[in-house]
């Protein structure tokens, strides 16, 4: 699994966060509309606090659902 496999001494970034989370949805591994919690489990255990820690900081609580982390999606057709 691609999620998370940064050195344990790296923090995590909301970026990085984001981008592994948009690439779970992308695999249809997590929907949009599922809380922030369901990620524990593609996050290694060791990690999840620290996950965790920078998703309170910037203001997300693990019942916020993944779509909120994320935001919404641009399409190259979208144009309407």
């Amino acid at each position: 699994m691609r999620f998370l496999t940064m050195p344990s001494s790296s923090r995590y970034s909301l970026a990085v966060i984001q981008d592994e989370v948009r690439y779970l949805v992308q695999r249809d591994l997590v929907s949009r509309h599922q809380p922030i919690y369901t990620l524990y489990k593609y996050i290694p255990v060791q990690e999840w606090e620290d996950v965790e820690r920078e998703l309170e900081e910037n203001d997300f609580l693990p019942r916020d659902h993944i779509g909120d982390l994320i935001g919404h999606e641009e399409w190259g057709n979208d144009d309407t």
